[in-house]
């Protein structure tokens, strides 16, 4: 009966004792950690048009593809970070 009565007593006092919990801040997608293309340029004294067209033409894909990708990055960042605010406040 003893036996049972400190194993008891153990568990109720264990039960009590706290362990801090740190929060972790979540890691990044890893679509979003991609470094933007480098922009083409053109190395030729001379150019034909048509190859400054689409010299031009690619650029202003990869500027707004990489555009998009800081846009979706900045709005994980805002939302992880306000749901980590509002759980360690």
């Amino acid at each position: 009966m003893k036996n049972i009565l400190l194993f008891c007593a153990v568990i109720v006092l264990a039960g009590c004792h706290t362990i801090p919990v740190s929060q972790k801040f979540p890691d990044a997608p890893a679509i979003l950690m991609d470094k933007c293309q480098p922009l083409e340029t053109i190395d030729k004294p001379t150019v034909y048009l048509s190859e400054l067209m689409t010299t031009v033409t690619n650029n202003y894909t990869k500027y707004h593809i990489c555009a998009n990708q800081v846009e979706s990055w900045q709005d994980w960042y805002n939302k992880q970070k306000a749901i980590y605010d509002k759980i360690n406040k």
